[in-house]
C-alpha cells in the first residue's frame, strides 16, 4: 500500500529531492516514497501513462520535460497556465493535474532568505525554459517593474516576452540575446539577476557576463543548488554583490508540491536539515 511520488528528468542523478521528500515521509510517518527516474524526452507521454497506471500519487518534472508536459496533463493550474510549465503533477480521480511550484518557490526563498520583496524591483533573468518561465510569473504576479528575458537564442526569448505580455500590463518586459554589450546594458540598473538555466551544474560556468556592469545593491540568484556554490555565485560575490543560491527555491517548491500530494503542510524546516545534510556529505562538487 505504500504511495508513490518521484521526479521524472534526463540527467536526473543531481537531484537532492528524494532527501528531502523521504526525510518529510519519515518525519510524519507517512507510508510514501519518492523515487527519481531518467526518463527521456521522447518517452515522457509513456511514463506518464505508466505512472498512472501503477497507481502512483504524482510526478515531479524537471529539465527537460516541464514545457512539454504542459501538453499532457488533463487540466492545470493557473500558475501552470499562465507559464506554459508543469514541474508538479498531481493523479486525481480526473485525471493528471498540473501545476507549477517554481515560480512561487523562488520567490518564497527570496522573502526568506533575502527578506527581499520583488515589487517595484527591476529583474534580469537568464535563460527562457520551464524554469524561467515559473519564476517570470511569480515574479511579475509579485509586481516587478521592469522584466528582462536573456537567452542565448534571441528568438526563444522573444516568444516567452510576448507570452508574458499577454498576462502581465503593468511592467515593461523586453528580451534580447546574451551579447556583452547588450548585458552590459542591460545590468546596469538591474535589482536582481537571476541564472534559470541548467549553467552551473558540475561546476560550469557562464562565459562573459559582465557582472562588474550590476549596481552594488544587486542581488545574484542562482537556481542551480549542486553545487551550492555555483561559479556564477562565486564570481558575483568577488563584486561585492549579495548572492543567493538555489537550494532555498528546491526546498520551498518542494514542500508545496508536498502538500499538493498529501494534503498535509510540509515539515520545512526538517526537509531543510535533510537538504544540507546531503550537500555536506557530498563536498563542494
Amino acid at each position: 500500500m505504500t504511495k508513490i511520488v518521484g521526479i521524472f528528468g534526463d540527467p536526473i542523478g543531481h537531484t537532492l529531492s528524494p532527501v528531502m521528500h523521504n526525510a518529510a515521509f519519515r518525519a510524519l510517518g507517512l507510508d510514501w516514497v519518492y523515487v527519481p527516474a531518467r526518463v527521456r524526452p521522447a518517452d515522457l507521454a509513456a511514463a506518464l501513462r505508466g505512472m498512472r497506471a501503477m497507481g502512483w500519487g504524482g510526478v515531479n518534472l524537471t529539465i527537460p520535460h516541464k514545457e512539454r508536459a504542459m501538453r499532457l496533463v488533463d487540466r492545470a493550474s493557473r500558475a501552470a497556465r499562465l507559464t506554459g510549465a508543469v514541474n508538479t503533477i498531481v493523479i486525481t480521480p480526473r485525471g493528471l493535474a498540473g501545476h507549477n511550484t517554481d515560480g512561487s518557490g523562488y520567490v518564497a526563498a527570496l522573502r526568506e532568505e533575502l527578506d527581499l520583496d520583488p515589487r517595484g524591483k527591476r529583474v534580469v533573468i537568464l535563460g527562457a525554459g520551464g524554469a524561467a518561465r515559473g519564476i517570470g510569473v511569480a515574479l511579475l504576479e509579485a509586481g516587478v517593474s521592469q522584466f528582462t528575458i536573456l537567452n542565448r537564442t534571441p528568438a526563444r526569448a522573444a516568444s516567452l516576452a510576448r507570452h508574458f505580455r499577454k498576462g502581465f500590463k503593468q511592467a515593461q518586459i523586453v528580451s534580447g540575446g546574451l551579447a556583452r554589450q547588450r548585458a552590459s546594458k542591460t545590468f546596469a540598473d538591474a535589482d536582481l539577476l537571476v541564472n534559470a538555466t541548467a549553467v552551473g551544474m558540475g561546476g560550469t560556468a557562464h562565459r562573459g557576463l559582465p557582472l562588474q556592469a550590476l549596481p552594488k545593491r544587486a542581488v545574484v540568484s542562482d537556481i542551480v543548488y549542486r553545487p551550492f556554490r555555483t561559479p556564477l555565485l562565486e564570481a558575483a560575490s568577488g563584486h561585492g554583490l549579495r548572492t543567493q543560491g538555489g537550494l532555498g527555491m528546491l526546498l520551498q517548491q518542494g514542500a508545496e508540491a508536498f502538500t499538493l500530494w498529501t494534503g498535509q503542510p510540509a515539515p520545512v524546516d526538517i526537509m531543510r536539515r535533510a537538504l544540507r545534510r546531503a550537500l555536506s556529505r557530498a563536498g563542494p562538487g
